[in-house]
């Protein structure tokens, strides 16, 4: 009895030892790998401050600089800060909005000198309106640059921490991969104080420009609807029900926002089957019908056929296909709106076909409704000849015609369009500028048996 009480006392406290090894080498596991997370954000944030006190310097360059040529150097330091800020934010927790306006405002100001850039490139100086926006842009820079330094500072000193570790201690019997999730260790003093310092923001300028975050975007209306009357939610769904050739389709919400619609879902089809109708003029934005793809019975070039009767069908015409790509089991055929003999890519729309049963599972015509118009074209300024001789000579040309294309900005360049192919066989699109001359664009075209893509 002594012997087994000895036995049973001795493995108990092997026991504990062993249980208590595991779990301080899982104390200790959980704690390397905070020190890991924070040690990336501090690097991450210290990159950030860095990066922002140079986009503040190159920004008050781009205000005193006398000669396009400085002012082109300015910009482009301007936007290499903003990319390289961008990327150290990227590694900061996601879903911090401490950092949102912070990231908008970077991504902004990156985005605005590098169209300017373009500008000035070609030699043009900026204009007053656009110089007042850069002073603004560089008063709210050399604060949010300052508040940045000031946390840095803080940081650096012990009286504010970068990361929240409760979390981390609470799973610290989970693996390292995921104790390590930096998207979990967000800390909510720092986001705090991070939004205070964004609410010192001088503020902003009213950005009008060729880009994506241009101040005009938000405002965008969809040219299709102009003037069209808006429907009811019952007329909406007749609407969309005549679409698909289904009856018994179940409201499913609106969506706000430039192109306000009505949603509805195909319980026929189970899964996330949907139809988005306008509530302005009542046209069919998108349409989703969710399928299991099973083996390959038709061709792309089959799969184009159905998608091009499918749009006579519902009376929409005078669109080009310009690419086709199959991927999951489905065909996805790009058309463009044309317009006397001019491709014009921002009135786009796009179907989807399932290649084992040739239905159509998907119609997307919002950049059709947003920029559709009957379009006054000029005559081309500059001749088919001169713009050839602005494509590369190590491209030949294999087809030309007119176009119209869209910018970042959303706005539209008439150009000409040249399909080009290069020694080894790839292919090219080149656009030129039909009224200045200038090399608006080249695009890439990776082909494959499963079709096109543009890039």
């Amino acid at each position: 009895m002594k012997r087994a009480t000895i036995a049973l006392t001795s493995f108990s406290v092997a026991a504990l030892a062993v249980m208590g090894g595991f779990v301080y080498r899982n104390h200790r596991t959980a704690e390397f790998y905070r020190h890991q997370v924070v040690n990336t954000y501090r690097h991450a944030f210290s990159e950030v401050v860095a990066e922002v006190a140079v986009l503040d310097s190159a920004l008050q360059k781009c205000v005193y600089s006398g000669s396009a040529e400085m002012e082109t150097q300015a910009f482009m330091g301007v936007y290499g800060a903003s990319m390289a800020a961008r990327q150290a934010l990227g590694e900061l927790p996601q879903q911090d909005e401490g950092f949102a306006a912070t990231a908008k405002f970077i991504a902004t100001v990156g985005d605005y000198a590098f169209t300017l850039s373009k500008k000035t490139a070609g030699g043009e100086l900026v204009t007053d309106e656009e110089m007042a926006n850069l002073q603004q842009l560089s008063d709210a820079a050399s604060v949010l640059s300052g508040n940045l330094t000031e946390l840095m500072a803080e940081l650096n000193g012990g009286t504010l921490t970068l990361a929240e570790l409760n979390n981390v201690k609470a799973r610290a019997s989970r693996s390292g991969a995921e104790v390590a999730n930096v998207n979990e260790v967000a800390s909510g003093t720092f986001s705090e104080r991070m939004s205070v310092a964004q609410n010192e923001f001088p503020e902003m300028p009213s950005l009008i420009y060729d880009g994506p975050f241009s101040s005009h975007i938000d405002g965008m209306k969809p040219l299709f609807l102009e003037g069209r009357d808006e429907i009811s939610q019952d007329e909406a769904q007749k609407i969309a029900e005549e679409f698909v050739g289904l009856s018994g389709l179940e409201f499913d919400g609106e969506r706000t926002g430039n192109l306000p619609v009505f949603i509805f879902s195909l319980p026929q089809y189970g899964g996330t089957s949907s139809v988005e109708v306008s509530k302005q003029g009542g046209e069919i934005v998108n349409f989703y019908s969710s399928h299991e793809t099973g083996e390959h019975a038709i061709t792309l070039g089959e799969a184009a056929e159905i998608a091009r009767k499918f749009l006579d069908d519902h009376g929409i015409e005078n669109l080009t296909e310009t690419y086709r790509m199959s991927t999951g089991g489905t065909v996805t055929v790009n058309y463009a709106y044309e317009q006397d003999g001019v491709v014009c890519y921002t009135d786009l729309i796009k179907v989807e076909v399932a290649r084992d049963t040739g239905d159509v599972t998907g119609y997307e015509a919002q950049g059709y409704v947003m920029h559709h118009h009957e379009r006054e074209l000029p005559e081309p300024s500059v001749s088919e000849e001169d713009a050839r001789a602005k494509v590369s000579p190590r491209l030949k040309v294999l087809s030309a015609g007119l176009a119209v294309i869209p910018t970042d900005g959303r706005n539209e360049v008439f150009v000409r369009e040249f399909k080009c192919e290069a020694e080894d066989g790839r292919h090219y699109i080149v656009y030129v500028n039909a009224e200045t001359g200038r090399e608006e664009r080249v695009i890439i075209l990776v082909e494959s048996e499963n079709g096109t893509l543009a890039m």
